[in-house]
């Protein structure tokens, strides 16, 4: 989560839930609300980006909605994301809520004036589209990321799959891809305001191009980022789901220095039973085939991955594939869910897995997840990386692994020796420039 306690100097507090796309929409939706005059209203106004994909987002965005009518009373909250999506009664029976808003209505300025302070529709408290019924995604152009080194662009929405698990699809609609150009300029405008790392994020990304003209697949958007875009010094991916990488993007992961070499995977889980019951297209051999093929096209690589403890129906010898498959695969950055049922999925209907049992392996899942990750922050000792600093202190090698470093200016990348590591994050000392 995202956003502060208050309202800030334009009158509009954002609080961000959930992944990179909702960090990239949340500015997209501060132009839009600024636009539309929501700054302006007596009392400011605070906008609560929601996610949908555990229940327990859900609870946390609760919670907030809650604590920001306390904090701010005079405020108009306005609530939006993928569970409000998915769920927009639930937000509108909130009394603490003025508004709610679907994905596609979030971005547009003229739905943030439905609120009865702008004289319209008094009586309407949400304005919730049929998301199954866009068929585009706009490239919205934001010039800055506020308060981050790095920037996020968006360049797919949606999802074509129905995951047993997930409630995301509903939340997004069907696939749809921001066409190459204007993705292309999004990254150029960003470059040039002096953003040295651009992410690029969506919710099924490499199901990128099959709606467009030609159907261009993820590597060949990559490779026209970077032949089009040669002062952008680095260019990362979010989530992707392995078994959708195409040819042009595992030989832009071989050849192009400037494709960050960190991969975070769509996994979910390491057995095949799981993973047929959870309706995903790969099996555990096709994840440890792939980890195995990029890292010899790219041996710096680093994977991260999302794995769910508990699936219904998963007995310990299944849960035990999926521990084994942290060491199988070289993962380093994981991401791990116990499993938490969405009502409306066909998961939410299986045989469900006791609910200490499902804590109890999603807790062994991190402890691995902490063992590996451990082990790779001591085989960088010694080594010199390349660091974008964050925050004051705080910076990221190419290869996403958190580095302390008394160095630079945040957007800035130094170069740096890795002293050692205390365990959560690399010790970073700044190489000293050369004499002339």
């Amino acid at each position: 989560m995202s956003g502060g306690k208050g309202i800030d100097n334009r009158g509009i507090d954002l609080v961000t839930f959930g992944c990179r796309l909702n960090t990239y929409e949340s500015e997209v939706m501060r132009r839009e609300a600024t636009a539309a005059g929501l700054g302006e209203l007596a009392g400011g106004a605070i906008i609560v980006n929601t996610c949908a994909v555990t229940g327990e987002a859900v609870r946390q965005a609760r919670q907030a909605i809650r604590k920001a009518r306390r904090d701010n009373p005079a405020a108009r909250i306005i609530v939006t994301g993928c569970a409000a999506q998915t769920d927009p009664d639930s937000f509108v029976a909130m009394g603490e809520v003025d508004l709610v808003l679907g994905n596609e209505e979030k971005l547009k300025a003229h739905n943030y004036r439905a609120l009865p302070d702008f004289g319209v529709n008094d009586f309407e408290k949400a304005r919730v589209n049929d998301i199954m019924s866009v068929t585009e995604t706009a490239s919205h152009m934001v010039d800055a990321i506020e308060g981050r080194a790095r920037a996020f662009v968006q360049v797919q929405n949606g999802c074509n799959h129905r995951c047993t698990f997930c409630i995301i699809p509903y939340g997004r609609g069907n696939s749809r891809s921001v066409p190459m150009g204007a993705a292309v300029e999004q990254v150029k405008r960003l470059a040039g305001n002096g953003y040295a790392e651009v992410v690029l994020t969506g919710v099924d990304m490499t199901g990128y191009g099959g709606d467009l003209p030609g159907s261009p697949k993820l590597g060949r958007l990559v490779k026209t980022i970077l032949r089009q875009v040669p002062d952008l010094a680095r260019l990362r991916l979010s989530s992707i789901d392995s078994i959708e990488a195409d040819e042009e993007l595992l030989e832009a992961i071989a050849t192009e220095s400037r494709l960050m070499p960190h991969l975070h995977l769509s996994l979910q889980a390491g057995d095949d039973m799981v993973l047929k019951r959870m309706k995903r297209r790969h099996s555990r051999d096709d994840s440890i085939r792939f980890c195995e093929d990029v890292r010899r096209l790219r041996p710096d690589i680093v994977f991260g991955a999302d794995l769910i403890a508990g699936f219904p129906t998963e007995t310990e010898d299944m849960f035990q594939n999926s521990l084994k498959i942290v060491e199988e695969c070289g993962l380093t950055h994981l991401h791990v869910f116990p499993f938490s049922p969405r009502e409306g999925t066909p998961a939410a209907r299986m045989p469900q897995v006791d609910r200490g049992i499902v804590k109890e392996r999603a807790a062994r899942l991190r402890a691995a997840g902490d063992t590996a990750y451990r082990r790779h922050l001591a085989t960088l000792a010694g080594t010199t990386q390349r660091v974008l600093v964050e925050r004051e202190g705080l910076g990221r090698t190419e290869g996403f692994t958190l580095a302390a470093i008394d160095a630079g200016a945040p957007g800035e990348i130094v170069d740096a020796t890795i002293t050692g590591h205390d365990g959560e994050r690399l010790l970073a000392r700044p190489v000293a420039a050369r004499a002339a």
